[in-house]
């Protein structure tokens, strides 16, 4: 099998949500949840969480989750692509001589993602022949981008072209409409390969495809209060912490 890590991005300036990756949900900060799935799928070699803060940090490690290094401040910003900080994590392993065939990214976000889901999209990304280069967790947009605006001054104007001589998209049916697909925060898979070209996705990236639990993702606060009332009625479950 190949060699692989699981990281945990964890910045401390969530703006949406203060402080969401240590805030207590059903008992364990949230960033709990992430590391016990990770852990549980027996498929990486490191758990790694990448951090700028070391309050997270310990967290983290209290969690069974290695901290090798604290991501600099420069790489931790709200508009930091994440190229930058998975390229550095990489390198802070490579110096140890740690290197690793494959990367997954494990978002806080989304807390009902268990072993099982990483499980099946391991499977998934490994069977294609030729190799894929990356799976991502994606789902069926409720919101059409067919029906999205632009503003322009007092006007506004499609955020797609629109094909000449037809209906306009924004005046069609949802059902009219072809299946689109957004990404959600559950996971990514892919070769470490790839950071060397300075992405993370690749040109050959397989869907996969999350339910409504796996890919539910806290990323407002009302979003929080809807995990909270999951968890209360059953409706979904967290992995098990250690």
């Amino acid at each position: 099998m190949p060699s692989a890590v699981a990281f945990v991005p964890a910045r401390a300036g969530s703006e949406r949500v203060p402080g969401k990756n240590v805030r207590v949900l059903a008992g364990h900060p949230l960033l709990a949840y992430s590391i016990a799935a990770a852990r549980e799928s027996g498929l990486f070699d490191a758990v790694v969480v990448s951090t700028d803060s070391e309050e997270i940090a310990a967290v983290a490690r209290s969690y069974g989750a290695e901290v090798p290094a604290l991501r600099p401040p420069e790489l931790a910003t709200a508009t930091s692509p994440d190229i930058e900080w998975v390229r550095h994590m990489l390198g802070v392993l490579g110096a140890v001589g740690r290197a690793f065939e494959i990367f997954s990214l494990l978002r806080p976000t989304s807390p009902f993602r268990g072993a099982g889901t990483i499980q099946r999209a391991w499977e998934r990304f490994l069977s294609f022949d030729p190799p894929a280069d990356s799976i991502r967790a994606v789902e069926l947009c409720r919101q059409h981008p067919g029906k999205m605006w632009v503003l322009e001054g007092e006007l506004m104007s499609p955020l797609l072209p629109q094909p000449p001589g037809e209906v306009p998209t924004h005046s069609r049916q949802y059902q009219a409409l072809p299946e689109v697909y957004v990404q959600n925060s559950s996971l990514e898979i892919a070769w470490t390969r790839l950071a060397d070209e300075n992405e993370i996705a690749g040109r050959r990236i397989v869907p996969f495809l999350t339910d409504e639990t796996e890919g539910f993702t806290i990323d407002y606060e009302p979003d929080w209060e809807r995990a909270e009332l999951m968890v209360a009625t059953g409706a979904a479950r967290l992995p098990v912490t250690a």
